[in-house]
């Protein structure tokens, strides 16, 4: 039995659980294969960074779960249950009482899903005024100074200074990271058991980025509010998240807890990415792994990565590879005869040859 066996039931305690999803596109070149079998776990209170180079599939991912692919014909395969149930069984109308109450996004670009025309006060009022969990759980009326109270403590919760004047304010008069803090305030008003977060401090300086991280470090804290984390920036995933999972050409390729990720990766797509991270330059030269990403509308044969790789051997272009458990929570697609020329071990014994 597979470590992710699509028919295995997740635990329990699971918020979602994601099994054998297959996501495909229709481009004027061909069906693009965006997801080939991804399998994902997120448990409630978790930040789980999700990483990899663009077009692994992270955002695709993300987009599937809260049912937002617009390009046909989308989901063709899998499942998506969140807290037990299969979201991809929901009406339209069953799965929008979900999404904004439940499950909510923030994107790399707040630019782009704030309005321009309106101003942050009447932008949040329009979302109280709506938030059925606000009236069902504080049972107040929804009046204007209710709403306007709600409006100053969601912005004060997310670390914003003067309240006042980011509520009268229009967003292109607010820089990048206060932008950000608003969509965040945004997204958190229906206190919601999941949020999203595809590559929210991309577009933020070193320092503003900090202070992003450090929020949502803080809400998930304080709220048990489970992240998913997407980034391509392994700095910025560990200072945030309890887990990671690599994503390479549609799938899931290894998976642990972010100690063993960067303690002990196996994967050879890993331990590049990690290797970029850690020296970016070498020789005045600009690092880089060998290669080019798949194309995902022809996607190689066995294991994707096995062409740029530098442990691959003939029966890696043959079958893709079985995951395979390294230790508590960490597992790896990848065949044992390459992981043992690391020195690590598989499924709880050595590997055949491995290493001293």
């Amino acid at each position: 039995m597979s470590v992710t066996d699509p028919n295995v039931e997740s635990p329990t305690d699971t918020l979602v659980s994601i099994r054998d999803l297959h996501v495909k596109f229709k481009t004027w070149r061909g069906m693009v294969h965006a997801l080939r079998g991804v399998d994902l776990d997120i448990a409630p209170g978790e930040v789980l960074g999700v990483i990899g180079e663009s077009g692994s599939g992270k955002s695709a991912s993300a987009r599937a779960l809260v049912r937002a692919l617009t390009t046909r014909p989308g989901i063709v395969g899998g499942r998506i249950l969140f807290k037990g149930e299969d979201v991809l069984k929901l009406s339209d109308r069953q799965f929008r009482r979900l999404r904004g109450r439940e499950v909510t996004m923030v994107s790399q670009d707040p630019s782009s899903s704030l309005n321009p025309v309106f101003t942050v006060r009447q932008q949040l009022r329009d979302v109280i005024v709506r938030s059925p969990i606000r009236r069902e759980h504080e049972g107040k009326s929804r009046g204007r100074d209710w709403v306007e109270a709600v409006a100053r403590e969601e912005l004060r919760q997310v670390g914003l200074p003067n309240v006042e004047r980011v509520l009268d304010s229009y967003p292109h008069q607010l820089s990048g990271g206060m932008r950000q803090r608003v969509l965040i305030a945004i997204a958190l008003i229906n206190r919601p058991s999941l949020l999203i977060a595809d590559e929210p401090t991309t577009a933020l300086d070193v320092t503003v980025q900090a202070e992003i991280l450090r929020l949502l470090r803080r809400l998930a804290h304080e709220r048990e509010l489970a992240v998913m984390f997407i980034s391509h920036d392994l700095g910025v995933v560990s200072q945030l998240c309890d887990r990671v999972v690599v994503m390479y050409a549609g799938r899931v390729v290894e998976s642990a807890s972010i100690e063993d990720m960067y303690r002990r990766p196996v994967h050879p797509y890993t331990r590049a990415l990690l290797a970029l991270t850690a020296n970016d330059w070498v020789d005045r030269r600009l690092v880089e792994i060998p290669g080019d990403t798949p194309d995902m509308i022809e996607v190689p044969n066995g294991c994707a990565f096995h062409p740029r790789c530098p442990d691959a051997r003939p029966e890696c272009g043959e079958r893709h590879p079985e995951p395979e458990v390294v230790g508590g929570g960490h597992w790896v697609e990848c065949p044992p005869q390459v992981a043992a020329r690391r020195g690590l071990q598989v499924n709880g014994g050595p590997l055949p040859g491995a290493e001293a």
